[in-house]
């Protein structure tokens, strides 16, 4: 690995090329934080990809295109006076060590529930009005809820035991078959929410990611669909024209297939 020399030169010279980008490209002269919002969006997307399809070369090649978002972005607050990188980097420096003072500080902590419960708590004595403050409205649904479940437990609002979390669940269920049998469309669709938020604070007790378990799930259901495909190409059948127990020959062959 770099020694910590090289790793600071080479991110001298990722500040000195944007510096050069900044003032000689056309298209990176035009490009503002609104530009650039959503295109960083989908390289941190990309980058979840490379993480959990475990392509280290990729995930290295993704951190790439992030550490250049956060450079630019440094780089048009410099122009406007705002900040700049050493701004950016210092900021951090200064939570984190505020935010862990079992390291920096004299507080004694038992395990990692311990410094997630200090770490909201800390928050709050900053200034924050609430613990869900730092949660972005922006967030994908999933994605949010599992974001707001970690932090309410962080102050002691949870439950004790999974098995009290799964009968919450079972609940939810059972109110959500209940609307369907009803068959009213909006009180199906909240009971269905309510269902989806218990299983993943189910999921949070079972120390699982519920949108990576799901976007497994996702890729999964994608390899196999693309066998199933190309293996109506290859007896050049259109799948519309097959019957489902057809198309299940092919899908079982393709759920033996190595992972």
């Amino acid at each position: 690995m770099n020694s910590r020399a090289n790793q600071l030169k080479s991110f001298d010279r990722l500040l000195t090329i944007m510096d050069e980008l900044r003032a000689q490209c056309p298209w990176d002269k035009k490009q503002t934080m609104e530009s650039l919002r959503h295109l960083t969006i989908e390289e941190t997307y990309e980058l979840g990809d490379a993480i959990l399809d475990n392509d280290l070369e990729e995930v290295k090649k993704e951190l790439g295109d992030v550490l250049l978002h956060i450079v630019f972005y440094a780089k048009i607050g410099s122009e406007t006076n705002d900040f700049d990188i050493a701004d950016v980097c210092n900021s951090i420096c200064e939570k984190l060590i505020n935010r862990h003072p079992h390291i920096y500080g004299d507080v004694k902590v038992e395990n990692e529930e311990d410094v997630k419960r200090n770490w909201e708590n800390l928050k709050l004595k900053e200034g924050k009005k609430s613990v869900l403050e730092g949660v972005p409205n922006s967030l994908p649904a999933l994605v949010k809820a599992n974001r707001i479940q970690e932090k309410v437990a962080g102050v002691g609002f949870d439950w004790e035991e999974p098995n009290q979390v799964w009968e919450k669940v079972e609940e939810e269920l059972a109110e959500f078959k209940e609307e369907v049998k009803n068959g009213n469309v909006d009180a199906m669709e909240s009971e269905f929410g309510d269902v989806l938020f218990s299983m993943v604070n189910y999921a949070r007790f079972l120390k699982i990611n519920p949108e990576n378990a799901l976007e497994r799930t996702n890729k999964k259901f994608l390899k196999r669909f693309q066998y199933l495909e190309e293996k109506a190409k290859v007896i050049n059948k259109p799948l519309k024209d097959m019957s489902l127990a057809e198309m299940d020959v092919f899908w079982e062959e393709a759920k033996r297939l190595p992972k």
